[in-house]
């Protein structure tokens, strides 16, 4: 049985925290209809979807460059029509807690993708710590190898709908 993914916070030095994908979603962090056309365009669409950022330009123009830095390194397309942009190390002092933004496009953009398909499903992760971060990204990549999450992704109508799915995909995971 594989072990649950946790994170421990500083100032909780003796306990775990059981990692919940979900609980770093809300409604004001889902975009199901991106406009983007390239890259750079989905980058900063994403971005936009950090209220943390919204009154910070500096901030987010920093993330902005540190995530366009990170594709230029290799491409955080990991396949299936998923794209998982972060930074290489967390950005210290950009966000005080884990971020995760959930964007969806309909017909893809190409995004250098290790298999060619262009993404649709985007999940844009700011971590404050690079434990977090890592944990983040290894608990995203394994609930989107669930092919049944992905075409739900793909068909929800509204915010709500693709956070129940997720909700659900943590729960048998």
């Amino acid at each position: 049985m594989l072990q649950k993914p946790y994170i421990r916070l500083p100032h909780m030095e003796n306990q775990e925290i059981r990692l919940v994908l979900s609980g770093l979603l809300n409604d004001q962090s889902i975009e199901l209809n991106m406009k983007a056309n390239h890259r750079d365009e989905a980058l900063a669409e994403l971005a936009n979807k950090i209220p943390a950022l919204v009154d910070q330009p500096e901030a987010r123009k920093t993330l902005l460059k540190a995530l366009q830095e990170r594709e230029q390194l290799c491409s955080t397309g990991i396949g299936d029509g998923i794209a998982l942009p972060h930074c290489r190390n967390a950005l210290v002092g950009l966000v005080n807690q884990p971020v995760l933004v959930f964007g969806r496009h309909q017909t893809g953009i190409a995004f250098g993708s290790v298999d060619g398909s262009p993404a649709r499903l985007f999940f844009l992760l700011v971590a404050p710590t690079v434990n977090q971060h890592l944990q983040i990204l290894a608990r995203l990549s394994r609930l989107l190898r669930n092919p049944k999450l992905r075409k739900g992704l793909l068909m929800a109508d509204r915010p709500e709908k693709a956070l129940r799915l997720i909700e659900e995909a943590e729960k048998t995971a």
